[in-house]
């Protein structure tokens, strides 16, 4: 069954290099504006010194926003694959 489907779809090696790609991309979509909150955070905690670290509230913000943009975008990339399968 499974190998059917890769006959019918045209599965090419170089799909997984590009899905290997996109791990990258969004990897990095996440990774680097968590490490850019954390940057603020660090700036603020300098700045404004109190009882909650503003380290890890910015860096926990970003990184929760980060990976529900990409999850919204992996989900979307799902559904237009499987619109291409079935056309």
């Amino acid at each position: 069954m499974a190998a059917a489907r890769k006959l019918k779809r045209g599965h090419h090696p170089t799909q997984v290099w590009i899905g290997l790609g996109m791990m990258g991309l969004i990897g990095w979509s996440v990774a680097l504006p968590t490490l850019l909150g954390a940057a603020l955070g660090l700036w603020l905690d300098k700045r404004y010194v109190g009882a909650h670290s503003w380290t890890f509230g910015a860096a926990r913000c970003r990184a929760r926003d980060r990976c529900a943009n990409a999850w919204h975008w992996v989900v979307k990339e799902d559904k237009a694959m499987h619109e291409d399968r079935d056309e």
